[in-house]
């Protein structure tokens, strides 16, 4: 697997929800609060450095509040060319340095504000603001106090902040974006790897449950068997001793197979034989059938089998799966049903899809009633896994009268 890139993590100085950037942002508000009451203080109006104060107060909620912010700004903005132009003389200098307020409270609204709309109607009000400088209130009595040339001058500079914050606005959203693009990522490859996982624990048990049941059933059915016939036909108990021995060899070379893919890793998928650069393992295919239900045959089962699919018809995986539910439908046999009973196995292809039916007749007895009563446990669910993962179809279920009827499907993969 080729390295994945880790997804760049800002440092808690840069970001506004961290601690520090808390503190940074913090100490800026009170910077430009101070430059505007700073500014206040050059002008001699009775009134100028407390319109002043309240325009830099107000600043320092511009973060939290900005659109408030604006509106009180521009509001004391107001006051202060009223108290300039109605009273003889003036309370109030105008235009002055701090109304430099109005950009910073604009600038605010522009880059924090969370609508679309409300950066373009921030600057549309400063700039209709300005323009009134060049007609005045004539309802008020207050005679125009900017001309043309200043008012130029003013629309410059507030495009200029506009544009400025409305360009911090747009890589703030862009990194907003980013962040939460590459939160989700993250998100998204933890839920993959835990998918991940639980389909090779899926599949780990499947393979245990497989090889262990099925050697187990066998390998104790022989040993009662060889038990109650040791003193009568020691030919018998012997022969049953050796198929006891194969079936643990075999089994024993499937969990060595299971127990390198967990060290090692899953073998090369376009490389049959290999299994992670151990020694060439066994493969399992359709002639493996044979195998196992003469295993059975010698357990006490009536095993008749029957395989109708052309050579190279199907891929290994596939050999694989029909395969294993085959030796999980025996097993289920010799464990609920017992010696004595018959099983009819049939594999065939037909239209690209490998069938595959197997029916016993339960020893006579009624479905569910006999020697370890069917609960449809994890043998069931694995068979179903393994159709369901092959894209096909799978039923089981007991059979009117006696016995149990086990019938899947899988597409096949002609080579």
């Amino acid at each position: 697997m080729a390295e994945e890139r880790a997804v760049p993590v800002p440092s808690a100085w840069m970001t506004p929800s961290g601690r520090y950037g808390r503190a940074v942002a913090r100490a800026c508000d009170i910077g430009v609060a101070l430059v505007v009451l700073v500014a206040a203080e050059y002008y001699g109006g009775e009134y100028d450095l407390l319109l002043g104060g309240l325009m830099a107060l107000c600043l320092l909620a511009r973060r939290r509040l900005p659109g408030t912010v604006l509106a009180a700004v521009l509001a004391l903005g107001v006051v202060q060319f009223v108290l300039y132009d109605l009273p003889d003389p003036p309370l109030t200098s105008a235009p002055a340095s701090y109304d430099v307020a109005v950009l910073f409270a604009m600038m605010s609204v522009v880059h924090h504000s969370r609508t679309s709309w409300m950066p373009y109607l921030a600057g549309a009000v400063v700039l209709l603001a300005t323009a009134a400088g060049t007609v005045g209130m004539p309802v008020l009595g207050i005679e125009p106090f900017v001309d043309l040339e200043s008012l130029l001058i003013f629309w410059g500079l507030t495009l200029t902040v506009w544009l400025t914050a409305f360009a911090l606005h747009t890589r703030r959203l862009y990194a907003e974006s980013q962040a939460a693009r590459a939160w989700h990522a993250e998100r998204e490859q933890e839920q993959r790897v835990r998918l991940a996982a639980t389909r090779e624990r899926a599949e780990i048990a499947r393979e245990l449950h497989d090889v262990v049941a099925h050697s187990l059933a066998v390998m104790i059915l022989q040993a009662d068997g060889a038990g109650t016939v040791l003193r009568k036909s020691p030919d018998m108990a012997e022969s049953a001793l050796r198929t006891i021995a194969a079936t643990g060899r075999d089994a024993i070379d499937d969990m060595h197979r299971i127990v390198r893919v967990l060290r090692e890793g899953n073998p090369d998928p376009g490389d049959p034989d290999s299994d992670g650069g151990g020694p060439p393992r066994r493969l399992v295919t359709l002639d493996e059938v044979e195998v196992v239900a003469e295993r059975a045959r010698a357990a006490g089962l009536t095993v008749d089998v029957s395989v109708e699919v052309g050579e190279g018809r199907l891929s290994p995986a596939e050999e694989m799966t029909a395969f294993r539910i085959v030796q999980e439908c025996l097993t289920n046999v010799l464990r609920h049903a017992g010696a004595g009973a018959g099983v009819d196995i049939r594999l065939h292809e037909e239209r690209g899809t490998l069938l595959i039916d197997v029916v016993d007749d339960g020893a006579g007895t009624l479905a569910g009633h006999g020697v370890g009563g069917r609960s449809g446990g994890n043998g069931l669910v694995g068979m179903r896994e393994r159709v369901e993962l092959a894209g096909g179809s799978f039923e089981a279920g007991p059979r009117l009268g006696s016995g149990w009827h086990v019938r899947a499907s899988i597409p096949t993969r002609t080579k």
